[in-house]
């Protein structure tokens, strides 16, 4: 990325023509497969790119009323609706919206599927195989002990089976797919009696399926299996795979003080324009950095707010950081622009689109009156 953009830091850039290779692998994957492939918008919902990725992929996949009223009007095609439990009134409106609803235990199917089927739409129960493949990351580990989402088998209804067309399960995280392959043969040991009765399934997220070591071949073929074998539609819903290494975060060095390393502050916020590297946590991929004492200046990136621990994490360097040094951070198009914060009164990051001839184009710049209006 060697355009320099007149534009204040820090600013977001997604990259069409990397966008685009990650969206033909994952219209490879369909093909072959016969599955359908959502958007997952709480990892990306940057509007402006939907009318290119409809071009490949079959609908959005939506956690509340927000998202599900964005994908219908700005994507089109279908659009599906998970939440953990319904509020009545967020149900009338999503009804608006959406065309598949999965409901996270019976009770709430019991509660909600008549009016979901009255209205047309498909109604689904999002399944916990208690199959957790997951290591370091239980804050993201649906199959974690005591976690809320899905239904057991030891909590499963059968009496709830005439009201679903379609059984759901999201258990992955950044996983290949041998995670999946695992995960779905116990689906199918517990949960494979009912699914001859459905219309769709539904693996959900978590499929790295754009990264370079990513087993293409073994996820084709666990879908084909279930289609076959059960006559069901296969749905995926990948978010960070769409985005994988499509996006940046341009920074911009404000200071660099000393207390036993060197640290840099930097104009761009780990709790606020970054958060994933705080909740995971993570060190993100930094553009011509090496791993602390790698290369000869190594600092400690840290951001400007009053959270001590706005940390962003520790890189190396060839030349000496300085006031106005600018800092590319990348893999930043997946769950970035859809957590920012403006905690502190942090401006939020333009976002910047860098299309496939290498044309970069403004598509919003943040102001004081987007902070001041959150408050009152």
């Amino acid at each position: 990325m060697k355009e320099k953009m007149e534009i204040r830091t820090p600013f977001f850039v997604v990259d069409e023509a990397r966008l685009i290779k990650n969206l033909e692998i994952l219209k490879q994957v369909a093909d072959e497969s016969g599955c359908r492939i959502l958007l997952a918008q709480k990892a990306f919902s940057m509007f402006s790119v939907y009318p290119l990725l409809r071009e490949y992929l079959d609908g959005t996949a939506a956690s509340g009323v927000y998202e599900a009223r964005l994908g219908y009007e700005e994507f089109g095609k279908e659009t599906h609706v998970f939440s953990p439990a319904y509020r009545e009134e967020d149900l009338d409106e999503l009804l608006k919206y959406a065309d598949h609803f999965v409901f996270n235990s019976p009770k709430q199917v019991k509660h909600y599927a008549g009016k979901v089927i009255a209205a047309g739409k498909s109604a689904g129960l999002r399944i916990n195989p208690e199959c957790s493949t997951q290591e370091g990351h239980a804050i993201y580990d649906p199959c974690a002990r005591g976690s809320r989402l899905g239904t057991t088998l030891e909590s499963f209804d059968e009496d709830i089976l005439p009201l679903l067309s379609s059984l759901h399960f999201h258990t992955l995280c950044e996983q290949n797919s041998d995670a999946l392959e695992k995960t779905a043969k116990v689906f199918e040991e517990k949960f494979g009696e009912y699914l001859s009765g459905m219309q769709w399934v539904n693996f959900g997220g978590g499929h790295h399926i754009t990264r370079e070591d990513y087993d293409i071949e073994r996820l084709v073929r666990i879908l084909k299996y279930f289609r076959t074998a059960y006559d069901v539609q296969v749905y995926l819903e990948p978010g960070e795979a769409v985005v994988l290494n499509a996006g940046y975060l341009v920074t911009r060095v404000l200071d660099v003080v000393k207390n036993g390393i060197n640290i840099a502050i930097l104009d761009a916020s780990a709790a606020c324009h970054m958060p994933d590297v705080l909740e995971m946590p993570y060190r993100p991929p930094l553009m011509d950095s090496g791993k602390p004492k790698e290369k000869k200046y190594t600092y400690r990136l840290a951001g400007p707010t009053c959270l001590a621990g706005d940390v962003i994490g520790d890189y190396s360097f060839d030349q000496p950081l300085q006031e106005g040094s600018r800092l590319i951070f990348e893999d930043m198009a997946l769950y970035t622009m859809v957590k920012t914060n403006t905690f502190n009164g942090m401006p939020l990051p333009s976002i910047v689109y860098r299309d496939r001839t290498g044309c970069c184009r403004r598509i919003r710049t943040f102001s004081y009156e987007d902070f001041k209006g959150r408050l009152s």
